[in-house]
């Protein structure tokens, strides 16, 4: 980790600086508490000034909200198509987390925080960031995100297709969209559907849905270590453990499969944190390592499916002729795609700048085969 620095009571002081979107150590860093006001908080913020909280817990969480309530008035401008629209949008959403990062907090070696009224936050940030010896500062929005989390992973989300709960971690991609996961659970089984690999598995909970239909072994791979762990406990809470296995850290496991599912990321974007990557894909390379994967890694007469929104496609971030066009390169073949809409209540929200987009959301599970070679033969027919 790298470290922090500021003076205090005329005394110099330092600890580890932890930052999981990767925000740079603050060169200037003032402390603060109670008697500062939100405009002068705002404007030291703004100037790339972390402010060290050693007030009231509340208080900070008070000037925390008043941050936010000066940084939304600059509107993100209307009128744009829906790719700048976007970029916009990320730029704001973007500008917005530095400017509210800056609030900073100090956790003790053993992960309490010092602060009147503070909750005791000791377990939540040793599940999120590991046991230390040393102290650690970071950013208070941070802090709350890993209280959150805890107590996401204390209760559960409920999953209806699996009636059970799902309990994810710091870090992994909470299921709260139940849609993808009600697709997984209804999609017609390929005839031989014995082995099955959930790639980029996250909370694991596709691997429970796939178990729970009757397939008998399962290989799940995800990059985030955080995921491997959170899909193990998942797994072990389920009763699953012998028939879900995790291995590795890449996209794909040895050998083949009967069937192959994959939910990637759905826009083709750069993430900000380490959380974002359940959602930004930068340049399509999930997707692609998928796809062109799929005919090393499916048994003859398999089926991968590969669940994914068209918010990428109404956000002008991808064409819809550029994904068939993936698919068909990695020589394969659509059987079927099945579509449903979302559930939950941000298409609602007509205050959103990228309400037009989200309203009109639909995900989709597309049925994918490796081609025949009679399939193969009148392509190249089509084409001559």
């Amino acid at each position: 980790m790298s470290t922090i620095h500021w003076t205090e009571a005329d005394t110099d002081h330092s600890a580890q600086w932890h930052s999981e979107s990767a925000v740079a150590v603050p060169e200037h860093v003032t402390v603060a508490d109670d008697r500062m006001r939100a405009d002068i908080a705002y404007r030291l913020a703004c100037q790339g000034t972390a402010l060290l909280w050693r007030g009231d817990f509340h208080n900070a969480r008070q000037l925390l909200r008043a941050l936010g309530r000066r940084i939304d008035r600059k509107p993100v401008p209307k009128g744009a198509g829906p790719a700048e629209s976007f970029h916009l949008y990320r730029r704001a959403r973007g500008q917005r987390a530095r400017v509210l990062g800056r609030l900073i907090v100090q956790l003790e070696p053993d992960r309490s925080l010092a602060l009147r009224r503070a909750p005791d936050v000791r377990r939540a940030c040793t599940e999120a960031y590991g046991s230390t010896r040393e102290p650690m500062v970071i950013a208070l929005t941070e802090l709350l995100g890993a209280i959150g989390a805890h107590q996401w992973r204390e209760t559960g989300v409920v999953v209806p297709a699996l009636g059970a709960r799902i309990h994810p971690h710091y870090g992994v991609f909470s299921p709260v969209r139940g849609e993808y996961v009600d697709l997984v659970a209804q999609a017609p089984l390929p005839v031989e559907h014995h082995t099955a690999f959930d790639l980029g598995t996250g909370t694991g909970v596709l691997a429970a849905v796939l178990a729970r239909r009757g397939l008998d072994h399962i290989v799940v791979t995800d990059i985030n270590p955080r995921a491997l762990v959170c899909a193990r406990d998942n797994i072990d809470r389920l009763g699953l453990t012998n028939r879900i296995a995790i291995q590795g850290h890449g996209l794909y496991p040895d050998g083949r499969a009967d069937l192959i599912v994959c939910n990637p990321p759905w826009l083709p974007a750069r993430p900000n944190s380490a959380i974002d990557q359940g959602v930004y894909d930068p340049d399509n390379a999930m997707l692609s390592a998928f796809l062109n994967g799929l005919p090393a890694h499916l048994e003859p007469g398999g089926e991968a499916w590969l669940v994914l929104s068209d918010l990428a496609e109404r956000f002008g971030l991808r064409t819809r002729t550029e994904l068939l066009t993936a698919i068909d390169s990695a020589g394969l073949h659509i059987v079927d795609r099945i579509d449903t809409r979302p559930r939950h209540s941000r298409p609602r929200d007509t205050t959103d700048p990228l309400h037009a987009a989200r309203a009109a959301e639909v995900t989709s599970l597309w049925r994918l085969t490796t081609r025949t070679p009679s399939q193969q033969r009148e392509l190249l027919e089509v084409a001559s």
